[in-house]
């Protein structure tokens, strides 16, 4: 097996569980602890692999106060530049957790979090729409949440069949 096939291999299993041990990975792949470890490493320092995250369902923590918000942005590019200096700006922002340029009828998606509808709302209207280059917002603000990440939100495998009933 090349580096290269090592490394999708690994990385394709670290995003599945990234609590996965090295000795499992070694295991899985028919390599030395070592060489998973070094290959990790690497991959670390080369910002291939940029950190671990936790989903947390906040919602069974008893501790609602969590909203998410999908915010579309229309933004004039600027020249040399394109999208790239505004949406590094709008990523600066605690509240911001996901920025990527899309296709369509709006050039940004950003994904906000705070602790309540008024906190994003005053986000939006305070700070990313009176940005120079912002021209319109459209706010999302998420109901439930199904599945992210790959994770599905409650799969709790009820029964949907119909009673029947004498």
């Amino acid at each position: 097996m090349t580096v290269e096939e090592l490394q999708i291999k690994i990385l394709k299993a670290l995003e599945q569980n990234h609590r996965i041990t090295a000795k499992t990975l070694a295991t899985m792949f028919g390599v030395t602890e070592e060489e998973i470890l070094q290959t990790i490493s690497a991959m670390e320092e080369a910002k291939v692999i940029l950190g671990y995250v936790t989903l947390i369902d906040w919602e069974k923590t008893g501790h609602n106060n969590h909203v998410t918000a999908i915010i579309d942005v229309q933004v004039t590019p600027q020249r040399d530049v394109g999208f790239d200096t505004i949406a590094e700006r709008i990523s600066r922002f605690p509240e911001v957790k996901g920025v990527y340029l899309v296709s369509g009828g709006y050039d940004l998606s950003i994904t906000v979090e705070g602790t309540t509808l008024k906190q994003v709302a005053f986000f939006v209207s305070e700070k990313l729409a009176t940005l120079e280059n912002v021209k319109s917002t459209v706010t999302h603000f998420v109901l439930k949440k199904y599945k992210q990440d790959g994770i599905i939100f409650n799969d709790g495998k009820k029964d949907h069949r119909l009673v029947v009933s004498p």
